[in-house]
């Protein structure tokens, strides 16, 4: 076992510092307990935060918690950081689960650098497609949105890379081509580890989540099935 202050709590925060200062197969071995216990924590506030969201995001329904969490465990085989293991717990909110193309919201804990966010993160050339021609078609509702006193305050402006020039088929002078440009479309919030912490924290999370809404909602309009009834899945 890890021989640091046992007394200090052992929630979710605690497990990822001392995994991060730890990430090797030998230390989560001997913590596997602890691990198990976090991840149930994680499941818990998932769980809460699904429930309630649904009043709001109606085909949420029926999804259950492991269908929003991502593994502990990280992908090695592209890359040369062959650390086993995430230095955080996420989840992420959508129809159709954490795989799903569908706008979504997404809770990112880890120590010092936790998150919420919501949007679309590298979608697929055709939904970027897609995503573009709403922003050509109405682009004044989406800048309108973002600056919204109080959207603005809380989550800012869009995160996200973007490209040099303009896409295919928009001129240089397009009045959106700021957001035409972007590759990512996503909006956030920081957390701190006290506010992961709060014994309120998922109610806190479905409040800010039901205040992104209308920017997911601009991007699944995007998405909705065509006239010939092609959609995104």
């Amino acid at each position: 076992m890890d021989k640091r202050d046992k007394s200090k709590k052992k929630d979710i925060i605690s497990f990822l510092e001392h995994l991060r200062d730890n990430n090797n197969k030998e230390w989560m071995e001997a913590n596997r307990e602890w691990f198990l216990k976090a991840k149930a924590d994680l499941l818990e506030v998932v769980g809460r935060i699904l429930h309630r969201m649904v009043a709001f995001e109606p085909g949420f329904a029926g999804l259950e918690p492991k269908d929003c969490i991502f593994r502990q465990n990280r992908d090695l085989r592209f890359t040369p950081d062959k650390r086993p293991y995430k230095n955080n717990m996420s989840a992420y909110f959508a129809q159709g689960g954490k795989k799903s193309q569908y706008p979504g919201y997404y809770l990112h804990i880890e120590p010092g650098g936790s998150f919420l966010g919501a949007g679309v993160y590298s979608p697929s050339p055709e939904i970027l497609k897609k995503i573009r021609q709403e922003i050509d078609y109405s682009g004044q509702e989406l800048s309108l949105l973002l600056q919204n006193r109080e959207f603005n305050a809380t989550f800012g402006e869009i995160k996200g890379e973007r490209l040099k020039t303009p896409p295919k088929g928009y001129s240089s002078d397009h009045p959106f081509l700021h957001f035409l440009k972007m590759k990512h479309f996503i909006v956030s919030k920081s957390l701190s580890n006290t506010d992961i912490r709060s014994p309120g924290f998922a109610e806190k999370t479905v409040k800010n989540f039901f205040r992104m809404k209308p920017f997911n909602d601009f991007f699944a309009k995007a998405m909705e099935p065509t006239e010939s009834g092609e959609g995104i899945l």
